[in-house]
């Protein structure tokens, strides 16, 4: 039975060797290098409390997937929307993992006062489009050819979910507790 929880800085190492294989060897990361476990824990660490980390356990306690948010973009008038992430291995995918662990962030997400939630993906990749739209997000643009990887240029759609319906005057997200 898979286990849904926060995730702490132990999970560091497993989920950069989750996200190892994706860096390598696709496009829909455009980062080139794998991290290790202390970088991982650094971006764990810059959530701050405000940006969740959730981990999917398998019966044994191994972390076989994960989904974060992390801040949308820098300046401070989008801080009520946040870019949210899940990667699972590819050992445990089709099992619902990536779902229950979305559904989680997006809970979360929506309690702590944020708005929007934006999915970012390399197109073409047609199983993240239909799972993103299966949980709500619709496609809010696209940047032509903006990354360079794997000897290709690749273009980035942008999803967008809305959380809550953005009050005239927002209360700031709440840090987790």
């Amino acid at each position: 039975m898979t286990t849904i929880r926060a995730a702490t800085l132990d999970d560091a190492a497993a989920i950069a060797a989750i996200y190892a294989p994706f860096v390598t060897g696709t496009a829909v990361t455009f980062e080139t290098e794998p991290l290790s476990s202390a970088a991982m824990t650094e971006r764990m660490q810059a959530a701050g409390g405000l940006y969740p980390w959730f981990v999917a356990t398998d019966d044994d306690g191994k972390v076989i997937g994960y989904a974060y948010a992390t801040k949308f973009r820098e300046r401070a008038a989008y801080r009520f929307a946040v870019e949210t992430t899940v990667y699972v291995d590819p050992r445990a995918q089709r099992g619902g993992i990536a779902t229950s662990l979305y559904r989680r962030l997006l809970d979360t997400l929506t309690t702590q006062g944020f708005t929007q939630a934006m999915g970012v993906i390399t197109i073409p990749n047609i199983p993240s489009i239909r799972f993103h739209e299966a949980l709500g997000f619709v496609q809010a643009g696209v940047f032509h050819k903006v990354g360079y990887k794997l000897g290709a240029w690749h273009d980035v759609g942008y999803w967008q979910r809305p959380l809550a319906a953005p009050p005239d005057k927002p209360e700031e997200p709440s840090r987790l507790t």
